[in-house]
């Protein structure tokens, strides 16, 4: 069985349900899934001043834990376009992970929240996966297997890249039905490919 770390920053609890979903996924395709999430950096008047929830799941104990997983499905939400800077930070700590290779050859896919539609969801999943490319990790997306992502009937998140939700500009609006299947998806998808990658 795969073991697929699910690694995720979450302020106000949107991530952390998409990654919720996306460990449902993994056990649907067959994996393991351990949910962490990366420390809080802010300030902690800062972060209460602005009401971030505390995330649900354990802390992940540091950057060389990475290497003990199959695949590596990370998820951020979304500042100014990009992914946030406490997860910037935790990567910018796994230089001794990229001089020994001990990511290359696993699975990697990304995850986002916004608060509109056009708030940088692309751009961010693309700030995620950059790192797992430089890792040397095979890139897993949401592909158009998925077709809830498809059509403009309502509001949904959903992008080629990976899984998404729109939270609205006060953050009240949480993951739909159709964002969390696509987070299922993904991490399916995820599990199934590091299968065929370590059989």
């Amino acid at each position: 069985m795969t073991r697929i770390l699910v690694l995720y920053y979450s302020s106000y609890g949107h991530v952390g349900k998409m990654a919720e979903a996306i460990a449902e996924g993994v056990r649907e395709g067959g994996g393991e899934a351990v949910i962490r999430h990366v420390p809080e950096t802010a300030p902690e008047e800062v972060a209460k001043n602005a009401g971030f929830q505390p995330m649900a799941h354990d802390q992940i104990e540091g950057p060389d834990h990475l290497a003990q997983y199959d695949g590596i499905v990370v998820g951020s939400p979304t500042r100014y376009g990009r992914m946030s800077s406490q997860m910037a930070a935790f990567w910018d700590q796994t230089g001794g992970l990229w001089q020994k290779g001990a990511l290359i050859g696993k699975v990697g896919a990304a995850f986002t929240s916004t608060a509109s539609q056009h708030g940088g969801q692309e751009t961010t999943l693309w700030s995620i996966l950059n790192n797992l490319l430089h890792m040397g990790m095979t890139v897993v997306g949401l592909d158009y297997g998925f077709d809830g992502q498809m059509g403009v009937e309502e509001v949904k998140g959903g992008a080629p890249y990976g899984a998404t939700t729109i939270a609205g500009g006060d953050g009240s609006r949480q993951p739909s039905e159709v964002e969390l299947a696509g987070a299922r998806y993904l991490g399916k998808r995820v599990a199934q490919t590091a299968a065929k990658l370590t059989a």
